[in-house]
């Protein structure tokens, strides 16, 4: 399941429209699309066609003699009735919950969706993309129905609340690329003394460093393909001829077949020079890099997610057999990813300690297949039931992550 399909169904098994910019983009184009917030009977929901504009927000809904409203289902058609995308939100006009956003909204066209309101006060905000937001006219809602299964709200996360957690996880990737760059030089000097079980050892200490920082690698660049790119389509790790970093490294370092590699000359220590030259020029163009903070919400999700469809496959393997060992890298750097966003997430998700709890069990699940010797169990050689039991745990995490990626994604002052 894509990271997409994943936020779709969390939000819609627990009945919230709360970021549909994340779940669901509107196509600007006249037409309709629905969003379901609420399941149940669209027949008991009282509908509302309401207007998106400069000049009339939130129309529709609560003016005149209807401004005041009965709780319960709410059903909206919201059009746009500018000449250009906009975005509207469904506001608690005294603690600033969303319960509703609607993102990129097209000209003239409608988005239709459903909320279970309580009794409170509540407006529409129209934020159109180059003016500022238009608050509509407050409606007071009136108690919903006894049983009704009220949809929640979310404080917005804005881009200054966003700004200090990439700069703290900035901070804790820079601690980092130093212990990479030092892991790197002491496979070069191994491998220049023709230590082979050590260059290995190295090889594999330094890759799971790089590996625990995937919530920067858009900040790398290229550096990043660079250091830890994959062959070409159709070409191998051993016989990629434009493959370079750790993956060339992990090819010549395990060739396959019975074959001792020589480490002291040939390709590999061309291609350890290579790498030790990447991550020095990481080191540089880092320290004038910044994480983007609209990303740093995504991350942790990304992670996992790309660990159960590239990892989880073996597709990533070069002949070291150390697939385990990039999962259990990559889960840090999930919880790494995760931890500056506490304070933000403590009062918007009821399941951050659960998501938590689900990492550090996946964590020890991995774990399990290490060794004393810091060598790890090679993927393809773990039963099904292993493998399955892999396969869920990951599933687990990235289910509880996909809503931390919706709650983070940036929204503009309304």
């Amino acid at each position: 399941m894509s990271k997409r399909s994943r936020i779709a169904a969390f939000f819609a098994a627990l009945g919230v429209l709360v970021a549909v910019a994340v779940v669901l983009t509107i196509a600007a184009r006249p037409g309709v699309v629905s969003a379901a917030a609420h399941p149940g009977s669209a027949a008991s929901s009282t509908t509302y066609s309401v207007s998106a504009d400069l000049d009339t927000c939130g129309a529709g809904w609560g003016s005149g003699a209807k401004a005041h409203v009965n709780g319960g289902d709410q059903t909206f058609t919201v059009t746009n009735r500018t000449v250009a995308g906009i975005e509207v939100y469904l506001q608690a006009a005294d603690s600033k919950k969303v319960y509703l956003d609607l993102e990129s909204i097209g000209a003239a066209a409608r988005a239709t969706a459903r909320v279970t309101l309580g009794s409170g006060r509540y407006r529409f905000v129209c934020l159109p993309a180059d003016a500022d937001p238009v608050r509509g006219p407050t409606v007071m809602v009136g108690a919903a129905p006894p049983g009704a299964q009220l949809t929640p709200g979310i404080v917005p996360v804005t881009r200054n609340d966003l700004i200090p957690v990439a700069q703290t996880y900035g901070r804790w990737v820079a601690s980092r690329i130093p212990v990479l760059r030092q892991q790197v030089a002491l496979l070069g000097d191994d491998a220049s003394e023709g230590h082979l079980a050590a260059s290995r050892h190295d090889w594999l200490t330094a890759h799971q460093t790089y590996q625990t920082l995937g919530a920067a690698y858009d900040a790398f660049g290229d550096l990043g393909d660079a250091i830890d790119g994959m062959p070409a389509p159709g070409r191998t790790a051993a016989d990629d001829p434009g493959l370079t970093g750790f993956h060339k490294i992990e090819a010549l370092l395990w060739p396959g077949s019975g074959a001792v590699p020589d480490t002291t000359s040939g390709a590999i220590p061309a291609a350890i020079a290579r790498l030790a030259s990447d991550t020095a020029q990481l080191a540089t163009d880092f320290a004038d890099a910044e994480i983007d903070p609209n990303d740093i919400g995504l991350r942790a999700h990304e992670i996992v997610e790309n660990a159960i469809q590239f990892d989880l496959t073996d597709a990533t393997d070069a002949g070291s057999g150390s697939t385990l060992a990039s999962i259990d890298a990559e889960l840090t750097g999930a919880e790494q990813a995760l931890a500056p966003l506490h304070d933000i997430l403590s009062s918007r998700y009821e399941a951050l300690a659960a998501t938590m709890a689900s990492l550090v069990s996946s964590h020890r699940l991995v774990e399990t297949y290490r060794h004393a010797d810091g060598t790890w169990t090679p993927l393809a050689s773990l039963p099904r039931a292993d493998r399955q039991r892999l396969d869920a745990a990951l599933d687990e995490a990235a289910e509880l992550l996909a809503p931390v990626a919706a709650i983070c994604d940036i929204r503009r002052e309304s």
